[in-house]
Formats: structure tokens, sequence, C-alpha cells
């Protein structure tokens, strides 16, 4: 069974914060939700998430600012603005701090819920390429989660296509073990850090040993540098 889609979600509406929580927790998804910025951000340091669902005028450092210096860190993942400013200004500096998607309060759950699994389902954000290269010669189709060397596909094992999706999608960033485990062993199964050592080292003998760097006590980096 797939783990849930993880959200940040950051309101101080007290109200508001517990019916969108409880209803987000009734449709699947596992949900952290802060009434304030400084604890979102630490967050943001401390977790991975799947979706950022932020509103923009909350004590500590707002939501505009936030997700701008999460995109300055190379974070990645999709945001939604939740907000009562509705000025063309306000959008515009939505979007421009890296946002994905804009929704004006008051709104209907039912349309934040098909906003959040539109961003969810989307693979590589801000990326508006087909393939990646990871190498010379070796390309990672976005398409299809598929790789090629030379132009010939490369059968992997699904763990195996899991992890290196994982890696290109956090590219550069030190992924912790208990994170690479989540991702690629389901609730009903049991993780095997044997089993990801041995996924590691196939991916190495495709893509170059040195694209998977290992970081004593912490986890692994991939790099395309």
């Amino acid at each position: 069974m797939q783990k849930p889609s993880k959200i940040l979600f950051l309101e101080d509406d007290v109200n508001l914060n517990e019916t969108v929580t409880e209803f987000l927790e009734e449709s699947g998804y596992e949900v952290d939700s802060v009434y304030d910025g400084d604890e979102a951000e630490e967050k943001i340091y401390e977790n991975r998430y799947d979706l950022f669902l932020f509103d923009v005028n909350v004590p500590g450092i707002n939501g505009f600012e936030l997700l701008k210096q999460s995109r300055q860190s190379d974070n990645k993942t999709p945001a939604i603005f939740l907000t009562s400013l509705n000025s063309i200004d306000n959008v515009s500096d939505g979007y421009e701090s890296g946002c994905d998607d804009y929704i004006r309060k008051p709104f209907e759950l039912k349309e934040l819920l098909l906003r959040v699994k539109t961003l969810i389902k989307r693979e590589f954000f801000h990326s508006k390429k087909e393939s990646l290269e990871v190498a010379q010669g070796i390309e990672y189709n976005i398409a299809n989660n598929s790789l090629s060397v030379e132009g010939e596909e490369i059968q992997l094992q699904n763990k195996e296509a899991l992890l290196l999706k994982l890696f290109l999608q956090r590219r550069e960033e030190v992924i912790s073990h208990e994170v690479i485990l989540e991702t690629l062993w389901g609730y009903d199964e049991v993780a095997s850090d044997s089993a990801l050592r041995t996924y590691i080292k196939n991916l190495r003998k495709i893509i170059g040993k040195q694209r998977i760097i290992s970081v004593k006590k912490l986890g692994y980096k991939f790099t395309l540098k």
C-alpha cells in the first residue's frame, strides 16, 4: 500500500486550519498543520513534503517570503497560496515567489481538493523539459519514468525506478535514509537496508558511481555535476 501524500498546511485562522486539515485527512492525505511562518520554516527544514498549502498573512515570516526562501534553497515542492488578498499585484507577487496555484478566500473545499490532486499528480515541478540528461548518453524520460543509455531503454526494477525518480526530483540534496525507505516501501512492506544498498549499486553501474554520493550517517546525494 502506497504512503499517503504529505502536505504542509500553514494557516493562522484556527477554525479554518482545523476544518481544512480534517477535510484533507479524510480525503487520504497526511497533513502537518502549523499556525505561523516560523514553525512552517522549521517543518520544511526537518521534513519532505509533496505539497505546500500556505496562507500569506500569518505571524512570523509571511507565506510569500517563506516560499521564496524555499525556492532559493532549490526546494521544488509544489505550492498553493490560500489568501484573501485579491489584487492583481498580490497574484503577481504570489507567482513570482514560486507558487504553482493561487486560491482566493472564501473557497469551496471541493475546489481545494481538486487543485491539490492536480498538483500532486504532477512530477518534476518547474521543469518544462521532457527528459533529463543524467550523464553523457544517458537520459531519463520524465513522461514515462524510463531510463535510456545511448538510445536504448534500460529495464529497472520497480523500486530502482522509484529510487532514481526520487534522486532526480531532489538532485543535489542530501536525502536521509528514512525518507528513501519511506518512499520505496509502503505501509504493508518491510523496508530493507540491504535491498536499498543493492538498488544503489545497480544504479551506480548504469549511471556512474560518482553520481550517487554516500553521505556518512545522513543518507545519499544525487548529483548531475
